[in-house]
């Protein structure tokens, strides 16, 4: 009404060399954003920028570590295993005639114990390999860009787990830990 603005007050030339300079399409993409926002102080390293290629890394480190913790608790499959030996077992104790209590412990329990150990290793061992192969995957894979330090951390869990895992399934299968009692 009574107040000009700004544009208002431009000249002719002054208008025509503003609209010279804007473009004609004012929509972005979103890339075209997010690389504007950049500029604005908020930039990010460039391995950051390029995470989507640490996806399958960090995801590979997370199942060694699980691995590892399966193997330190046990799974599924290795209570099915052991109650498979188990009933074996029985069965075997059935069949025969007058076994020695020995052999009974040994039938019903110690090869029940056996197969669980068993497969516990074989989790702990999986779960060192994944391990291993995340944290040796930058120097085959992808030289010059710096693995993430929660994926070396995560893997490194991985291993420690695997080693854990695997002695002591080694240690329970040759009965040195929590062995069968002697049937005196």
């Amino acid at each position: 009404m009574g107040t000009k603005t700004v544009d208002e007050t431009k000249t002719a030339e002054e208008q025509e060399a503003v609209e010279a300079t804007e473009p004609d399409d004012i929509e972005e993409t979103d890339a075209e954003i997010l690389q504007n926002g950049a500029d604005d102080g908020d930039e990010q390293p460039q391995d950051v920028q390029e995470g989507a290629s640490f996806v399958g890394q960090g995801a590979v480190a997370v199942v060694s570590a699980a691995l590892g913790l399966v193997s330190l608790t046990g799974s599924w499959v290795g209570t099915v295993a052991s109650a498979r030996a188990e009933i074996t077992g029985q069965l075997e104790m059935q069949a025969a005639s007058n076994p020695s209590v020995a052999a009974q412990l040994q039938a019903l329990y110690g090869d029940a114990w056996q197969t669980t150990a068993l497969w516990g290793g074989a989790f702990a061992l999986v779960a060192l390999l994944v391990g291993v192969v995340v944290l040796a995957r930058p120097a085959f894979g992808a030289p010059g860009k710096p693995q993430p330090v929660w994926i070396k951390s995560v893997a490194w869990g991985g291993v420690a787990l695997g080693v854990i895992g695997l002695l002591l399934a080694v240690l329970k299968y040759t009965d040195v830990l929590l062995g069968l009692p002697s049937a005196g």
